[in-house]
């Protein structure tokens, strides 16, 4: 497959739209939390503060789902589900340009910095399958390779 599902909503992704993580908590039932993101053009990324319990849950059972979506029109949205990969330590760098998208790059940067001292998670998320809505109908695609995009079907 040769093109990313989701780069034509890139406009969607490039902005501080809502996102939110559901996780599996171990009794079975699901977590979803809002959270910020990037979309890498491969995968999502979303850090988790050290101490979460997103990351536990995700450490127990790696399936979890990410919704991104308008709060205006045209009201376009994308959920994905796949595993994700943890990566625990130093998240500064990534946390600083995710909370810029969302609070300005300045306020983004700070916060970054007075969080800088407390570990964190980055969630890795590579789309296994995907629905996208928005003006036009639903669409359900699903990847082949779990270390590849899905491809949105034209």
């Amino acid at each position: 497959m040769t093109s990313a599902p989701v780069e034509d909503l890139r406009t969607l992704l490039d902005a501080p739209s809502p996102g939110v993580l559901t996780t599996t908590r171990a009794e079975g039932t699901a977590l979803a939390s809002p959270v910020r993101f990037r979309w890498t053009g491969l995968a999502f990324e979303i850090v988790i503060a050290g101490g979460d319990v997103k990351p536990s849950h995700l450490m127990q059972d790696p399936r979890c789902g990410h919704v991104i979506f308008e709060t205006s029109a045209p009201f376009r949205g994308v959920a994905v589900n796949g595993e994700a990969v943890l990566k625990d330590g130093e998240v500064t760098e990534i946390r600083s340009p995710i909370a810029g998208r969302y609070l300005g790059q300045e306020a983004g940067r700070r916060c970054a910095i007075e969080r800088g001292s407390s570990p964190g998670v980055l969630v890795r998320l590579f789309p296994e399958r995907l629905i996208r809505w928005g003006p036009c109908e639903p669409k359900y695609v699903k990847s082949p390779d779990r270390g590849a995009p899905c491809a949105h079907p034209r």
